[in-house]
């Protein structure tokens, strides 16, 4: 069950410019992406923040945040510097509530089980992501700025998912 969230969660980023959205997603539809699939991350990482009590899971999940948050306000920044609204589509739709069954399941979790459980997660949400920037996101957007804040914060998601497989691993090295 576990991977099937997984993995639906990464069809939803992957499909962002497939039949969905025909002939890929315009620049207020990848504007709603960008938002959604941040706002994602920061709800989970807020959520592990109050239920972890492991201290490199509660750091990984604070830097979720500040980091998640901060990309988010540069979009909305940029968003309405170029009057552009975003667009809800079935994929922001897909991720939303990618998001909340994630957070459900999570509910359902307690100790080394919601650590190792938050942890995979976040290793596959952002090996979806980086796909979805790479083959989806970038590749469609016209506009020239959100094109650029994609590309600049692209690095950061990287190391978000280098970092996540790191905790994965110590995770699993302590049985966690």
């Amino acid at each position: 069950m576990k991977t099937f969230k997984f993995a639906a969660l990464a069809a939803a980023l992957a499909c962002a410019g497939t039949a969905a959205l025909a002939a890929g997603p315009n620049d207020a539809q990848i504007a709603a992406i960008v938002v959604t699939a941040n706002q994602v991350d920061i709800d989970a990482g807020q959520f592990a923040q109050a239920h972890t009590s492991t201290p490199d899971v509660k750091t990984f999940a604070n830097l979720m945040v500040t980091d998640h948050t901060a990309v988010n306000k540069s979009a909305t920044d940029l968003a309405g510097r170029l009057h552009l609204t975003p667009e809800d589509n079935p994929t922001a739709q897909s991720l939303k509530k990618g998001g909340e069954d994630n957070i459900g399941h999570l509910k359902t979790l307690s100790g080394p089980a919601f650590d190792k459980a938050y942890v995979d997660h976040e290793v596959a949400y952002h090996e979806a992501v980086l796909s979805a920037l790479d083959k989806t996101l970038i590749p469609n957007a016209s506009n020239a700025d959100l094109k650029a804040l994609m590309v600049k914060v692209r690095p950061a998601f990287v190391a978000h998912l280098e970092h996540a497989k790191h905790l994965q691993a110590e995770l699993g090295k302590s049985g966690g």
